[in-house]
């Protein structure tokens, strides 16, 4: 039996010469200072981008909103006052002179500041009580006490066809100069106070 020592194991047939196929690789560290801070913080540095994202995105769709559509526009004060014929007063009226009331409302929209009020006719004169300018409310009726005095006979209408008052109106909106119609019954009580204060002046006139 000749002298053979033990068997060498081969190279690479030891156990730690073989490749540890299952161990995960050893991650390397970055680099440098920014990218440890990177690493330190990844998740504020995420959270903070994420804001930006929102932020921007909230503010083009802020700035992209369709526009509201602006508020109507109120109408012209002629559009929304009336004026109504209550009938003659009684009592109080100077000679020569005759009264009668008159009612003013606004239908819709801001209220409306009646600034003038006057008549067509050169012989007559007009004041109101109470005095002009009068503020008139939205659904608020005002009551206004016309006073008409006769200055020059020869100047007025026999016959009042189809009397109006001028009147000027504001409000938010506009400034406007309208004419009222205030119908046949006023026409006729004109006419006949026109006649009687006429006939009175004509009565206490001196004789030549």
């Amino acid at each position: 039996m000749s002298g053979v020592g033990p068997v060498e194991p081969g190279e690479g047939t030891r156990a730690w010469d073989m490749p540890q196929a299952d161990a995960a690789p050893v991650p390397h560290a970055p680099h440098g200072r920014c990218a440890q801070v990177y690493v330190r913080h990844r998740r504020a540095v995420y959270a903070v981008a994420a804001a930006v994202v929102v932020l921007a995105g909230g503010g083009y769709l802020y700035a992209t909103r369709p526009e509201p559509a602006p508020p109507p526009e109120a109408p012209y004060p002629s559009q929304t006052v009336g004026v109504s014929y209550l009938g003659p007063l009684t009592g109080g009226a100077p000679r020569g002179s005759f009264a009668f009331e008159v009612e003013l409302s606004v239908r819709s929209g801001p209220p409306v500041t009646v600034e003038r009020m006057t008549q067509p006719y050169v012989g007559l004169s007009l004041t109101t009580d109470p005095r002009i300018p009068v503020r008139i409310a939205t659904d608020v009726s005002r009551k206004l006490a016309i006073t008409m005095r006769v200055t020059e006979c020869a100047k007025v209408p026999g016959n009042a066809g189809l009397p109006f008052l001028d009147v000027t109106l504001r409000n938010t909106r506009a400034i406007e100069a309208h004419s009222f119609i205030l119908g046949e019954r006023y026409a006729q009580d004109l006419s006949d106070a026109l006649q009687v204060a006429c006939s009175n002046k004509v009565a206490s006139s001196p004789k030549s």
